[in-house]
């Protein structure tokens, strides 16, 4: 298993760092995780976009299953199969969105290995076609050191970070009812706004800069692109409905 991340998901990320460093030669560091970063959320989107459109068609038909619940309160296996059933109706699966993270988890993680140690360079994992740099500029726009501390990037990992939780909770329906396990999640969803961002500036600032600038970047990015899915969602809804 680590030979299999080492070679499909580690190495290539850090050498498209390299790269990266080869073809703007002139960038510092900051701006090379910047381009990084983007360029790995590029290639996610198509994941990503299907993971919001199964979130958004779950927030859709969301009253139709409070409907089952509510009528097969006791039957529980009447429930499930009425509840498959429309999820077959729509379209939808409920695990994709599971698949889609399950996926990216190697991804995220690699480009967590990558930073954690930045500036450092592992040339002995660099590909042959490629050459290590020198040297690393780790001044981010000639005002910040990003291979150190930074309480700015830090607190500005953290409000996007609220912001993004913000943005993708308006389209999401908090759990109805008045059960112990909706209750629960209905709190538990309303606290991780606020906790969650505060985790972010905590781990963000005690490890280095690089980290709070790629998380920064990630949540700027992910803004944008729930925001232009869910336009493009509504567009459809109403192209059908008109």
């Amino acid at each position: 298993m680590s030979y299999l991340y080492q070679t499909f998901f580690f190495n290539p990320l850090y050498n498209t760092l390299m790269l990266l460093f080869q073809v703007v030669p002139w960038a510092d560091a900051g701006v090379i995780v910047i381009l990084l970063t983007v360029l790995v959320r590029f290639f996610m989107y198509p994941l990503s976009k299907r993971a919001v459109v199964t979130q958004a068609k779950m927030s859709e038909i969301s009253p139709q299953i409070e409907e089952i619940k509510k009528k097969y309160k006791d039957k529980p296996e009447e429930q499930a199969r009425e509840t498959l059933a429309l999820y077959r109706e729509k379209g939808v699966n409920p695990f994709s969105g599971i698949l889609v993270i399950i996926i990216q988890i190697p991804i995220i993680f690699a480009l967590y290995q990558i930073f954690l140690h930045f500036p450092e360079v592992k040339a002995e994992i660099v590909y042959s076609f490629l050459s290590a740099p020198e040297s690393i500029n780790t001044l981010f726009l000639g005002l910040l050191d990003v291979s150190g501390k930074s309480v700015p990037i830090a607190v500005l990992a953290a409000v996007s970070t609220f912001f993004q939780l913000q943005i993708s909770s308006r389209y999401q329906k908090a759990p109805q009812g008045d059960s112990f396990g909706e209750n629960l999640a209905r709190s538990m969803q309303a606290q991780m706004k606020y906790v969650f961002p505060l985790m972010v500036f905590f781990i963000s600032y005690s490890i280095s800069a690089v980290i709070a600038l790629y998380w920064l970047t990630t949540n700027l990015f992910s803004i944008a692109q729930e925001v232009f899915i869910r336009r493009k969602i509504a567009k459809v809804s109403q192209v059908h409905a008109g």
